[in-house]
């Protein structure tokens, strides 16, 4: 018996299509003046959308067809010579087109398919289909994700207007591997990028090619991102390497990928994240086409799983530890690129967060550690050790030098030495040739998860240096039991402090083992947060915004840190 249609997510990502598509017919000769080349197509693509859903205000409108061709005339005139979109950052960009491009070609499927009231949309939308193709054949990329958007483009146009070439090339691209690692992330870690570009990318190459290690691929990334929704309706990103490492990221995105393949599967955690994903509503207007296009979208989902609480999972290839229970959900990450490559860089995961705690609307947003170390910035693990169920070890040792002067035999008479980079900064020292007295500072966090938060032992060795561990709350509560110092900042010594938002709160209470009295409320030079030189030497900072208590003091150090979340109990 076939799987009955959900009429309600029809009707729904109707909606939501003609929310963009409606204005644009109501003036459908309006000039769209500065829209981006990949705003025009996805424009077009509603609106060709729209045009054919029943469900649809626009279903059947002329208007809609002239107000697409409007936008197809203003991103004809957006290619250049070479069939590439002029317009953003990347200049002369093959898979910042491709992205159009894809949305040309879904569009062109939805118009060849309408009948003769479209024929000149489905010329149009050829015409630039064609004129991209050569350049999107023989293109380059420049990040790992633009493999698989370009990828995806090329089988879209050999959909529509089939030529061996154009899957030869996909093959190429694909006979590298695609970077989905044994744990279940993509080398990026980013799930703006895996919900925007490598799963809906892997799933159209997945159907054209009909290749279902590609499907299974998806279908690994999905299952691990599971681990990774938070109880706010966001995906962790504290691990990503790219921009989306120091922002919150919405689960909706996924929402058309963990719909079809529950629908496909039966998975019933799947199906649990699909309408997790839909709870703020369906904004998408893109759904409806895909809807079209894919018309397995539109069957009702299988019965829901139930979570199962508590939960707990390592992912060991980005170092990352999440435990979630009824009152709380706790992450730890020590899987920073910056311990290794000693700089702070576009497409490395430099967050120096090392825990987050959720319990219900009181969320303690980022736990970092500053130390006053050579201007070397905040702590990021090295090493990240399990060394039993939910308790972890973090661990990194900065070395910073002073350097003796050049054996004989490297001297030289004009003092001309070579521009030499040596971690800290760049002179013309040629640092390599030279002995070196070296000054070594250790941190070591120690984590126990627990069901209701998480107990801290902090280690800091090493020469005597300031330090200050700051806990950033997420803005709606105030922190009780710590001392206000201004700028949305507090204190806390070792007496304990709650965070209370409503009914929810959490309670923090520090301990010192070994080492100096903690600092007081009037050591402003010690209790603040330092993003260390790579920020500072360009007038950067990527500070925390939000409520911030701090802990503070000169190491050595051994100080314990409770973190509890406090929730009232679930009516029953």
């Amino acid at each position: 018996m076939p799987t009955p249609l959900d009429h309600e997510f029809v009707r729904a990502v109707a909606r939501a299509a003609d929310r963009l598509a409606a204005p644009l017919a109501a003036g459908p000769d309006e000039e769209p003046a500065g829209a981006p080349h990949r705003a025009l197509a996805r424009r077009v693509k509603t609106l060709v959308a729209a045009y054919r859903s029943p469900d649809s205000a626009l279903h059947g409108s002329s208007q809609a067809i002239a107000a697409a061709m409007t936008h197809l005339r203003a991103l004809r005139a957006s290619q250049t010579t070479t069939g590439l979109f002029a317009g953003g950052d990347n200049v002369q960009s093959p898979p910042d087109s491709a992205f159009t491009v894809n949305d040309v070609c879904d569009a062109h499927v939805l118009a060849a398919g309408a009948g003769p009231e479209l024929r000149d949309v489905t010329a149009a939308l050829a015409e630039i289909a064609d004129a991209a193709s050569g350049s999107l054949l023989t293109g380059g990329v420049h990040t790992p994700n633009h493999r698989w958007e370009l990828c995806a483009a090329l089988a879209r146009l050999h959909r529509s207007f089939p030529d061996d070439r154009l899957l030869d090339r996909v093959e190429e691209w694909l006979s590298e591997g695609v970077d989905i690692d044994a744990e279940g992330l993509y080398s990026e870690r980013s799930a703006n990028y895996a919900a925007h570009v490598s799963n809906p990318s892997l799933l159209l190459l997945a159907g054209v090619l009909g290749r279902v290690d590609l499907l299974h691929a998806v279908e690994r990334n999905l299952a691990t991102t599971l681990d990774l929704i938070r109880p706010d309706g966001t995906v962790e990103t504290v691990h990503s390497r790219r921009q989306d490492q120091n922002h919150p990221f919405p689960l909706a995105p996924y929402l058309p990928h963990y719909r079809l393949l529950a629908i496909r599967t039966g998975r019933g955690d799947f199906s649990r994240a699909a309408q997790l994903a839909a709870t703020g509503g369906i904004d998408d207007p893109d759904l409806l086409a895909e809807t079209l296009l894919t018309p397995d979208l539109c069957r009702a989902l299988p019965t829901p799983a139930a979570e199962t609480l508590p939960r707990d999972r390592y992912i060991t290839t980005a170092r990352l530890a999440a435990r979630a229970s009824a009152g709380a959900h706790t992450v730890v990450y020590g899987g920073s690129d910056v311990p290794e490559h000693r700089r702070i860089r576009s497409g490395l995961a430099c967050n120096p967060t090392f825990l987050r705690l959720f319990a219900g609307d009181a969320v303690l947003d980022a736990v970092r550690l500053s130390r006053g170390f050579f201007d070397l910035g905040p702590f990021r693990a090295a090493d990240m050790q399990q060394l039993a169920d939910n308790r972890y070890r973090l661990t990194e040792t900065l070395t910073a030098a002073y350097y003796q002067p050049l054996p004989p035999d490297r001297r030289r008479d004009d003092g001309a030495y070579r521009m030499a980079d040596e971690g800290r900064f760049s002179a013309a020292m040629a640092f390599p040739d030279r002995p070196r007295d070296e000054v070594s500072h250790t941190t070591r966090v120690e984590v126990d998860l627990r069901e209701d938060g998480a107990d801290l032992r902090i280690d800091i060795s090493g020469p005597r240096v300031p330090w200050a561990l700051e806990l950033t709350f997420r803005p709606g509560g105030v922190p009780e039991g710590a001392v206000p110092i201004g700028d949305g900042r507090w204190c806390l010594t070792t007496g304990p402090m709650t965070y209370r938002v409503g009914d929810d709160e959490i309670r923090v209470e520090a301990g010192v083992e070994a080492g100096e009295p903690l600092a007081g409320p009037d050591r402003s030079d010690v209790l603040r947060y330092d993003p260390g030189q790579d920020y500072t030497v360009v007038g950067g900072t990527d500070a925390t915004t939000g409520n911030r208590v701090y802990i503070g003091g000169h190491g050595p150090h051994t100080l314990t840190v409770a973190l509890r979340a406090r929730r009232p109990a679930p009516v029953v």
